[in-house]
């Protein structure tokens, strides 16, 4: 085949998508496209090369002999292709990361240190987004993201798991002897309402809040118990630095619960080098958190 021949990049990259998803609607989502846009770019290249490469199958499809080895040349071209795009940028040394984080834990426990990893690498620039829950890499512009995993997975993600998390009562110290005899009001927090009665299930003993109030993010729950307004149910996550200051105690320590952080990013074309550096750091600060020390009751 003539260089002239060979069909559009952006109608094989759609083709790709699509063979890998095995789905038009979740490549039109990855490539923050429409259905009938994936579906045009996919009768396109067929029609160009004069075969089939796409059969329906359910809900979603099938490839012929022929789409199958098309799929096969089209990944490996295109993650040639982002390899080289990657090396590139790093020469470059100036394309922004994109990193996306969990309101909370950014503000409590990720800007706080990320300081440490621009003086290790002041020339890998970091843009440093707040979100929560799934997303689209390519619309949303993040290169890497950390989330708490209570969502589905994209199967194009890869994820690196960085913490299960551990969750926990704290108060600021001059609130023990009111904790003690259960005249205190609860703190949780709108995005996990059912804290409390987990925490409580698994302290039967413990002294029982008067009255519990909900806030929006567990940020403004671990500030609130800081400064005497209650007793809040946080992650460890997003406590342990005001643990180690003295400004919250944690009396009944932390336990884990069913839940889990990971950073994800897309599987192709893989991290660049600095990419891969963040990614380093990003699980080395992580496993800082289960040094911190509590008192707990006895």
């Amino acid at each position: 085949m003539k260089r002239s021949d060979i069909p559009s990049l952006d109608d094989l990259r759609a083709f790709e998508t699509v063979a890998r998803l095995g789905s038009m609607r979740a490549a039109a989502d990855e490539l923050a496209l429409t259905h009938g846009a994936i579906s045009r770019r996919v009768a396109k290249l067929s029609r160009d090369l004069g075969i089939t490469l796409v059969t329906p199958e359910g809900r979603g499809i099938a490839l012929t002999p022929d789409g199958d080895l098309l799929a096969q040349a089209t990944q490996q071209g295109l993650s040639v292709i982002g390899e080289a795009l990657s090396s590139i940028r790093d020469k470059e040394g100036d394309a922004p990361i994109v990193l996306s984080c969990e309101r909370s834990v950014a503000m409590r426990w990720l800007i706080p240190r990320l300081s440490q990893f621009q003086d290790a690498h002041p020339h890998i620039p970091v843009h440093l987004s707040v979100g929560g829950g799934s997303l689209n890499f390519a619309k949303d512009g993040v290169t890497l993201a950390i989330r708490r995993l209570d969502f589905a997975i994209d199967p194009a993600w890869h994820v690196q798991t960085l913490l299960h998390e551990e969750i926990g009562a704290v108060m600021a110290p001059e609130m023990s002897a009111t904790f003690r005899s259960g005249d205190y009001i609860g703190l949780g927090s709108k995005t996990r309402p059912d804290a409390w009665t987990t925490w409580m299930n698994m302290h039967p003993d413990s002294p029982r809040p008067k009255d519990i109030r909900l806030f929006d993010h567990h940020f403004l729950l671990a500030e609130a118990a800081a400064s005497g307004l209650g007793v809040a149910i946080c992650p460890r996550i997003v406590v342990s630095d005001d643990i180690n200051k003295d400004r919250l105690v944690a009396p009944y320590g932390f336990v884990a619960d069913s839940s889990t952080y990971g950073l994800i990013f897309p599987a192709k074309p893989g991290l660049s080098d600095s990419e891969k550096k963040l990614l380093g750091w990003i699980e080395s600060v992580f496993l800082t958190i289960s040094n911190v020390e509590v008192d707990v009751l006895e």
